[in-house]
């Protein structure tokens, strides 16, 4: 089914949304460490999309059985690797500068392509890519000993999101998006529940303020926005949905500074627009393919 307009505000409801994190997380993590914010995260919106999956009756038909278990299985596994790699990598960076980071992921799924598709690469395709890395060395040249530990954890966070995205574009149309939003982030309060506990860094103690933000975030970020998301995939191709995810760090710069206070450095700054540059000129290779 092919609706553009549907397929659009879907996808900007999300990214406005999704664009929330960045600064709901940032400052979460300003009490909680990154496992024990991931697990009270995965929670809260799993509460919340357990109750949005009952208001629906096609969703509550597949609510305690589905055919595609296995899926949804894996769904939840990479959702958890996802959170604790992407807070733990906030923890230490500036949101703007993270959200420009993100900007990366269209790469991320391009080359992955080339490797396990056996896709090739269009020239204007490796220009982009380029100048996107381009804008990745500006914006840490020289500060590497600084953020280089929140920049690998994002891009490796960033690998296991397309694999998120693959499964959810490949079975939206026999999983209700509800169900798939709950048993993600369901299936990952338990994964990172696991982890948290054997690595014993499980701290609840923490000001009320970052529980409240972290309970406001759980709803918007993992839950909301997905929940458009995958609408949006129903009646939208991945390419065009994604481009919208670019607007983020246009979204992020106000609600960073009006929020937190905080702004990147200039060179985070530059790098970051030339990053947003690349992945302009990528995101509209792939709508034109």
């Amino acid at each position: 089914m092919r609706d553009t307009v549907k397929g659009f505000i879907y996808s900007l409801i999300a990214v406005i949304f999704l664009s929330t994190n960045f600064i709901t997380a940032k400052f979460g993590l300003t009490g909680f460490n990154p496992e024990t914010f991931s697990l009270v995260w995965t929670v809260f919106a799993t509460c919340y999309s357990f109750i949005i999956a009952l208001t629906s009756p096609e969703s509550r038909k597949q609510l305690f059985f589905s055919n595609n278990i296995v899926p949804l299985i894996i769904l939840g596994i990479i959702t958890g690797i996802t959170m604790l790699l992407s807070w733990s990598a906030l923890s230490v960076l500036d949101p703007v500068f993270s959200s420009f980071l993100w900007r990366l992921f269209p790469v991320i799924t391009v080359i992955s392509g080339v490797i396990f598709l056996k896709e090739k690469l269009m020239r204007d395709e490796i220009i982009a890519i380029i100048i996107m890395f381009l804008g990745s060395i500006v914006s840490i040249k020289g500060e590497w000993n600084i953020v280089g530990k929140g920049v690998i954890l994002t891009l490796l966070a960033e690998c296991a999101g397309a694999i998120q995205l693959i499964i959810a574009k490949t079975y939206v149309n026999r999983i209700h998006p509800n169900i798939m939003v709950l048993y993600r982030v369901a299936i990952a309060s338990i994964f990172i529940s696991i982890y948290a506990i054997a690595s014993h860094k499980i701290d609840f103690n923490v000001r009320i303020s970052c529980w409240y933000i972290t309970m406001l975030g759980a709803f918007l970020g993992p839950c909301a926005s997905f929940l458009f998301l995958f609408r949006s995939y129903k009646y939208w191709e991945l390419s065009k949905s994604s481009i919208l995810l670019i607007l983020q760090p246009i979204l992020v710069f106000p609600m960073a500074y009006l929020f937190l206070g905080t702004v990147p450095n200039i060179k985070e700054f530059i790098g970051g627009l030339i990053i947003l540059i690349g992945a302009f000129w990528l995101a509209f290779i792939q709508i034109k393919k």
